[in-house]
């Protein structure tokens, strides 16, 4: 199965988000954006592909250890980015370094599971709301999200999330996120 660990923003978050997103649709432009759903909006952890339902048990085991070390931390939705001219993000402020650490714990769990781990990069907190299908300038988008400042929670939870792709072919289908499992964060 297709296994990312993640954070999930509050639904107060997602409506936050939401309204900002919905003012980017009247861009010029926004026609070749393909939006992200906001009941698949997170922030991934460490992305593991595709791994084998024998390494499932194990992992789960490491990323509620991972959970327990890890505490709790206040986020808020904030600004916005672009990587490239592909995937257009909204940012995160507060408890960036303690994301960083539960990122890093979570990719740890998922190598000691045994999950062949993608190269390690350096966590930078985003949550994807568009993606181009072209060649796109991203940078008005980002600029319109600039100012964007949403309320902060606490991040007390570690999910464990299912990603299933799309697969019927219909134009706008977006993949769908089960939770597998999900610890929560401090002793």
């Amino acid at each position: 199965m297709r296994l990312f660990a993640a954070v999930l923003p509050p639904e107060e978050a997602v409506r936050e988000l939401g309204s900002a997103v919905d003012r980017l649709h009247a861009l010029p432009g926004s026609d070749g954006l393909r939006w992200t759903g906001r009941p698949g909006w997170h922030f991934t952890l460490a992305f593991m592909g595709e791994v084998d339902d024998a390494l499932v048990p194990e992992l789960q085991e490491r990323l509620e250890r991972a959970a327990h070390r890890s505490e709790a931390f206040r986020l808020r939705l904030h600004g916005g980015g672009h990587f490239g001219r592909r995937a257009l993000w909204v940012g995160a402020a507060g408890g960036l370094d303690a994301m960083r650490l539960l990122a890093e714990r979570a990719d740890a769990a998922a190598r000691r599971a045994g999950v062949p781990m993608d190269e390690h990069r350096r966590y930078q907190a985003h949550l994807t709301i568009a993606r181009a299908r072209t060649d796109l300038d991203l940078r008005p988008y980002a600029e319109e999200l600039n100012g964007f400042e949403g309320t902060p929670w606490t991040m007390s939870e570690l999910v464990l999330v299912r990603s299933n792709l799309p697969t019927r072919g219909i134009e706008g289908e977006q993949p769908r996120y089960e939770t597998v499992g999900a610890w929560p964060l401090g002793a």
